[in-house]
């Protein structure tokens, strides 16, 4: 099951550098608009990624704590710290995970919601939740630059094992 996670960590920086080849070629009106994603625009939904998988889930796992935080907050408005928090936060999900034992990973995440409701899930799916959540919101993201004319990247799971086989 850990090496499971370890390909989900590896391929969570692999898409999201991906993804962020082919956000380069938006405007800035194209990056900022409402597009009709759920957190509207294509930064306002990289915005909630940073808040959902770095600032809220990864302090869950890796320290205990529930920071409180929303899920639409505006925590980066420059495109290019942005970026590089994404990847920076994408990153520290590998080593956190080979830290891991096995009764950890068949144990459970007690947390408080973003609604302040506490919270005890099991431990291994709960962590496979916040990769499949990256997951979600890359296709939304993919899908409206697609919409807006623009090529987009191939970010399924095996074209990232394809590239690492090889090399």
């Amino acid at each position: 099951m850990k090496d499971y996670f370890a390909t989900l960590a590896r391929y969570n920086v692999w898409a999201t550098r991906k993804l962020f080849e082919h956000l380069d070629a938006l405007t800035e009106d194209e990056y900022r608009r409402d597009v009709g994603l759920f957190f509207k625009s294509v930064h306002r939904t990289l915005n909630h990624l940073l808040v959902g998988e770095h600032l809220l889930w990864y302090p869950r796992f890796a320290e205990g704590v529930s920071p409180k935080r929303a899920l639409d907050e505006e925590v980066e408005t420059d495109r290019a710290r942005l970026r590089a928090q994404l990847i920076e936060g994408a990153l520290r999900w590998t080593p956190l995970i080979a830290s891991l034992d096995q009764a950890r990973m068949q144990g459970t995440l007690n947390y408080t919601s973003t609604k302040g409701v506490p919270m005890s899930l099991p431990f291994a799916p709960t962590l496979g939740h916040v990769f499949n959540h990256g997951t979600h919101h890359r296709g939304q993201i993919t899908a409206a630059i697609t919409a807006m004319g623009h090529a987009c990247p191939e970010l399924d799971l095996v074209w990232m094992l394809q590239a690492e086989a090889k090399s």
